[in-house]
């Protein structure tokens, strides 16, 4: 344990600390200190314990109304984090219906071009056809006029 002499309010005091807090406890007790002295120019001197009490009600209050403001950030920043959890599982529901769109696009696409691989088949063997059926029956009204 560590010592820490200070002064407040005209008087000397010394208090203990964790090693390593000393630094801390001189900072904390100069605030203190300087709420207390404000208060004392503020109301004029009340009485030491009175302007103790005012100090110790102004800190507390500072601390609650940092603590509600600490609590509130929190509260925001949860309702942030949903949000973003929101968004991200809109994301990946948006990028799936992509995926499955694109993937029924690829299969329709692949249909389509084997049809048409088929019908130009279909169509290639019915030329085919047709010429074969032509070139009889010139052939066959060949045949005719030549009897």
């Amino acid at each position: 344990m560590a010592n820490v002499s200070i002064k407040f309010n005209g008087k000397e005091f010394l208090l203990s600390c964790e090693d390593g807090q000393e630094e801390h406890l001189e900072e904390l007790l100069i605030q203190i200190n300087k709420k207390f002295n404000n208060l004392k120019n503020d109301l004029g001197n009340l009485g030491e314990n009175k302007l103790l009490l005012i100090t110790a009600v102004k800190v507390m209050d500072e601390y609650y109304e940092t603590k509600k403001k600490v609590e509130e950030k929190k509260e925001e920043l949860k309702n942030l984090s949903n949000k973003f959890k929101e968004l991200k599982s809109l994301i990946y529901e948006y990028r799936d219906n992509k995926e499955q769109e694109i993937l029924k696009l690829n299969n329709d696409h692949n249909k389509l071009k084997d049809e048409i691989e088929i019908n130009q088949k279909n169509y290639e063997k019915l030329i085919d056809e047709a010429a074969d059926e032509i070139s009889n029956f010139v052939e066959k009204a060949n045949l005719e006029n030549l009897s």
